[in-house]
């Protein structure tokens, strides 16, 4: 299937929830989420920048991520925690 297909497929998909009255809060939540996975993977890849000096380091992956957007700052105080006293 080529590009153009696919791009057609989602439009024509957008435009029957437009017309269908189809409830976007679902896409709001997801959205939502998504954004603030997006910027715990970017404050955890500062956290490992900046605490590379000092021997900090959290992998980044789809939990520590999580994690970290979705709890904020105490969430990455947790897994900086977590990573230097727990996992030795």
């Amino acid at each position: 299937m080529g590009p153009v297909i696919i791009i057609g497929a989602i439009v024509v998909l957008v435009a029957l929830l437009f017309f269908s009255g189809a409830s976007f809060k679902p896409l709001k939540w997801t959205g939502a989420i998504v954004i603030r996975f997006i910027v715990g993977a970017v404050f955890l890849f500062c956290v490992n920048l900046f605490g590379q000096s000092m021997g900090i380091h959290v992998p980044i992956n789809f939990v520590t991520t999580g994690v970290s957007g979705l709890l904020g700052v105490p969430g990455v105080a947790a897994l900086i925690v977590i990573k230097q006293f727990i996992m030795v």
